[in-house]
């Protein structure tokens, strides 16, 4: 765990001291900061790892702090969770950020900012085998590409990343960014070049890349900072995902309504550029493969034109069918949990459905936990569960998590009394983990498991994940905590409150999206 301090720079009464006191149980350092002009003057002598301002911070509000400390060499790599919108001054440049609704409340925030850790963790991770004079690669699971690349600028780095996306929807994509002393000069995926190919692979979900030191770039075709640049394409994906219900499917087929002597002639350039290309080209995809502005762009002109009744698009393909509602994992990560199971299998196998070991330190938080996942759909306890028909002996499936509507998760129990031991390495074969859930006395609840912890989180690869789950009414102080770290890895410890009129299902998100390998 990294000893820079997170700083909370903000002034609410009860948000702020919580959030401090929950991390520093965790094992964190903290600094605290009643308004900006403090917060600057503790970043400036004690480089944060994490800096969570509130947008309106007195003296020096947020998104100044934010400029200042990037305009900092010693400071510019620290990365903020935002308390409400810090405007477009402090998101240039804040590659990876997050921003919450100012009126987030603490478990919001916490959530967040073990989110924002769990990205530093696999920076970390990357950069001490990365080296920018020597070859290094890694997959897009363990950072994304805007992550890598920032990482790149920071370091001053020469070369060439190449890198490949997987998808099971559509054929797998390659291509390539060529750095200079840090700024990005040049980008291609396929024929597709520029910040139009920069865009398209900051958007890759999954895949693999490659760094390939290099002298100076032959190629200048991007001249734009590499801060601003990576900003606007990070912003034009936000947008794109908030306005896709609006815009054309790439599938759809497109034709212009009118003679091209009846258009307006004083038209926008990238208007002009797409009223050509429909003479030429009748699908979505087409229009916006041959056209040198940004996709987004050539979606909202697209958008734009229909609207105005310029071009018809077709409207029998611009509904894609729609699966069952899944609350649990998005896109991404379902993608993710099926390259999961299919590893090991013929490229053309049907992968079997996931499977999750739970560990319960008592028969009483087995039920709470269940209650929990039932009221979150795409959630379905088995009838023997239900019942009460599975004992704290049994080797059973109690739930099956449902992932993309075909592939699944099943939660297997697994006893936890020493004459199954033999069980317990066989169930985590290929498991995607083990999540052990404690009580909120964690140093009796942890010592009871810790023959089958010691078991499990001893094999190769094992992921374990702890969860204390808090009854109504219960709270876990810092005290009780902090004098159990020793019997639990803290980094993946997950607290989970039981709050009567609340839907779990924010919570269980951010709790099974840290299963997601």
């Amino acid at each position: 765990m990294s000893t820079r301090p997170i700083l909370i720079a903000d002034d609410h009464p009860g948000r702020a001291p919580r959030v401090a006191s929950a991390l520093e149980a965790a094992g964190h350092v903290c600094r605290q900061a009643p308004h900006g002009s403090a917060a600057l003057e503790i970043a400036l002598s004690e480089t944060p790892r994490l800096v969570v301002a509130r947008s309106d911070l007195a003296l020096v509000d947020a998104s100044k702090l934010a400029e200042i400390l990037r305009a900092n060499p010693r400071t510019r790599g620290v990365r903020f969770v935002f308390l409400g919108d810090p405007g477009p001054g402090a998101v240039s440049g804040g590659v990876g950020d997050l921003r919450l609704e100012l009126s987030a409340e603490a478990g919001e925030v916490l959530e967040a900012v073990a989110t924002m850790l769990e990205r530093l963790d696999r920076m970390d991770v990357l950069e001490q085998r990365a080296s920018t004079e020597l070859e290094f690669g890694g997959t897009l699971s363990e950072l994304r590409p805007a992550e890598l690349l920032q990482m790149l600028h920071l370091r001053g780095a020469s070369g060439r990343v190449r890198l490949s996306q997987e998808s099971d929807e559509e054929e797998s994509a390659e291509g390539w960014i060529l750095f200079e002393e840090g700024e990005i000069r040049a980008a291609r995926v396929g024929a597709i070049r520029g910040e139009k190919a920069l865009f398209r692979i900051l958007d890759w979900q999954n895949g693999a890349f490659g760094f390939e030191p290099g002298g100076p770039a032959p190629e200048r075709e991007i001249r734009a900072p590499t801060r601003a640049v990576l900003a606007e394409g990070l912003r034009q994906i936000d947008e794109w995902n908030r306005l896709s219900p609006t815009l054309p499917p790439l599938e759809s087929p497109v034709k212009l309504c009118i003679e091209r002597v009846d258009l307006p002639r004083l038209v926008h350039p990238i208007t002009q550029e797409v009223l050509r290309l429909l003479e030429r080209y009748d699908r979505v995809g087409d229009v916006v493969d041959h056209c040198a502005h940004s996709d987004y762009q050539v979606l909202r002109t697209l958008h734009t034109l229909e609207e105005r009744g310029l071009i018809e698009l077709g409207r029998a393909r611009l509904v894609s069918p729609q699966g069952p509602a899944h609350a649990l994992f998005d896109e991404a990560q379902a993608r993710r949990l099926r390259a999961f199971a299919q590893a090991g299998l013929p490229r053309d196998a049907i992968p079997p459905d996931a499977k999750l070991l739970l560990v319960t330190a008592n028969e009483a938080s087995a039920g709470l936990f269940a209650e929990l996942l039932a009221k979150v759909p795409g959630v379905d306890i088995t009838p023997r569960f239900q019942r009460g028909d599975v004992g704290p002996r049994d080797l059973e499936t109690i739930a099956r998590l449902d992932v993309d509507g075909e592939f699944a998760i099943d939660l297997i129990r697994l006893p936890t009394d020493g004459l199954h031991g033999p069980l317990w390495s066989f169930a985590g074969h290929r498991a995607l983990g083990t999540l052990f859930l404690l009580d909120a006395r964690v140093g009796s609840s942890a010592a009871r498991l810790a023959p089958i912890s010691e078991r499990l989180g001893g094999d190769e690869g094992a992921r374990t994940f702890h969860v204390v789950l808090l009854d109504e009414g219960e709270r876990l102080s810092p005290d009780e905590l902090r004098a159990n770290l020793a019997l639990i890895d803290e980094a993946s410890l997950f607290l989970l409150p039981i709050e009567s009129g609340k839907d779990p299902g924010s919570l269980l998100r951010s709790l099974f999206g840290r299963i997601v390998p």
